[in-house]
């Protein structure tokens, strides 16, 4: 199991404990699991996230 899986699982373990369901807590789930997948992908090296936000540039 990578860390970018690894802080995927803790974005939604993150997610169940602060809301009990809805709409808004499915929401919240996909950008807390994101927000944990980037953050394990950086830590194992896998993703850039700095060249992400830069975007395109010439």
């Amino acid at each position: 199991m990578t860390t970018s899986t690894l802080g995927l699982i803790a974005g939604l373990l993150l997610t169940i404990a602060i809301t009990t369901g809805g709409l808004l807590g499915l929401l919240l789930a996909v950008v807390l699991g994101t927000v944990g997948y980037l953050v394990g992908g950086q830590v194992d090296g896998e993703i850039d996230v700095r060249a992400m936000g830069r975007g395109r540039r010439e």
